[in-house]
């Protein structure tokens, strides 16, 4: 039989994913794929209960439904502080998922290359490649997890297309600063790149710090694709809903990529959550407090344990150290972590281009119950996996 395609041999399936499946086997409690175990809010709840009786139930317009699409431009217009059109400059999309996709097929042509921050969510890497794209990637350099400007422009002197930047940061938690923003927009004005931003996260930023929209910048309106979604906002992440706000002309080819991926979102998805896209400061301001409260409860337990982590400036993960256990493979750890200690991990060789094995990502966007329990099963965890010769690192 003839050679399946090449694109696919050059990537593995979701670790993430994987582990959530390594977890439910042995009964883990999974911190591993970011995934609330709580009610989205009541309003949307309420609203979804509607839906089953009102003509809701076909195709919507393919670039999403005209009500959806109305009332994402004006939260979002508050938010990034100009108006945005519903009609010429939003496509929603399945997830960010799908978007990050869209917005690749439409900017990358076979052979382009791609600039990727390391660590990354693991799809970067995989939607760079099956858009015929090549990924160079520059590292965020731990413990802060910062790039040199200088190595920046080295990776951009190589002529990229296209720049993709996650804000706040999935895995590693970093919250760029308004000036790195501004190094980054400077150099892809100088070597005409566009940029693809991940802001899922984008309402969850702790204090000090703050969350600035790359496209909200001067002159970076043109050049910016910004990708999101519904689901870590709202708990909604199995209703796959996201967006991608671009100009006109670059929403024309998204709205084309993303007609022949998918078609459209859930209509009856998209009814339900416009409740929520009309909340006020309020509702986001408690969510805020709500994720704080549920990173300091975590951070104190792992600090009572005497584990060592990244704390933070934004979204819903943590990187733990695992040196002291000794482990070749990260992944060989999680997968005894789960089995023998009951909770679940991502490898974080997974997010990093360069060779790290000695990190792993939990997540903490679960119920207090919850991570009490994962840090009670974690007081067992040099009992079970007993750390390198004995001692503790």
């Amino acid at each position: 039989m003839q050679q399946l395609s090449t694109r696919t041999a050059h990537f593995t399936d979701s670790v993430i994913r994987r582990m959530t499946r390594i977890s439910n086997r042995y009964g883990a409690v999974n911190l591993s794929q970011g995934f609330p175990d709580f009610d989205p809010p009541r309003a949307i709840l309420d609203r979804l209960a509607q839906t089953p009786g009102e003509n809701v139930h076909q195709y919507s317009v393919t670039w999403g439904a005209q009500n959806f699409r109305e009332a994402l431009a004006e939260k979002q217009s508050r938010l990034m502080g100009r108006p945005i059109d519903p009609d010429s400059e939003i496509t929603v999309t399945c997830g960010s998922t799908e978007a990050m996709m869209a917005a690749m097929m439409t900017v990358a042509n076979p052979g382009d290359k791609v600039i990727v921050f390391s660590p990354f969510y693991e799809n970067y890497g995989a939607d760079t490649i099956l858009s015929g794209a090549e990924p160079i990637y520059v590292p965020l350099t731990p413990p802060d997890f910062r790039f040199d400007p200088e190595v920046l422009e080295d990776a951009f002197r190589l002529r990229p297309k296209a720049l993709i930047l996650c804000n706040p940061s999935n895995p590693c938690g970093r919250v760029f600063t308004r000036e790195e923003l501004e190094t980054i927009g400077a150099l892809a004005e100088k070597y005409d790149a566009y940029i693809v931003t991940d802001e899922v996260y984008e309402h969850i930023v702790y204090a000090p710090h703050k969350h600035t929209y790359f496209a909200a910048l001067p002159g970076m309106r043109q050049r910016t694709i910004s990708c999101s979604s519904l689901s870590k906002t709202y708990s909604i992440t199995g209703w796959r809903l996201g967006y991608t706000i671009a100009p006109p002309e670059i929403t024309d080819r998204i709205k084309k990529v993303h007609d022949f991926l998918t078609v459209g979102a859930a209509a009856p998805l998209q009814e339900a959550v416009i409740p929520g896209l009309k909340f006020g400061q309020d509702y986001y301001d408690g969510l805020l407090a709500e994720y704080t409260h549920k990173r300091d409860l975590f951070l104190k337990g792992l600090d009572d344990l005497k584990l060592r982590h990244t704390v933070p400036e934004g979204a819903y993960y943590i990187l733990l150290d695992i040196s002291e256990f000794g482990y070749d493979s990260d992944l060989k750890f999680c997968e005894d972590l789960a089995e023998k200690v009951g909770v679940g991990a991502v490898p974080g060789s997974s997010f990093f281009r360069e060779p790290v094995n000695h990190l792993i990502r939990f997540h903490f966007a679960k119920r207090d119950e919850t991570l009490l329990d994962a840090l009670n099963r974690l007081e067992g965890l040099r009992e079970k996996i007993p750390v390198k010769g004995g001692v503790r690192a």
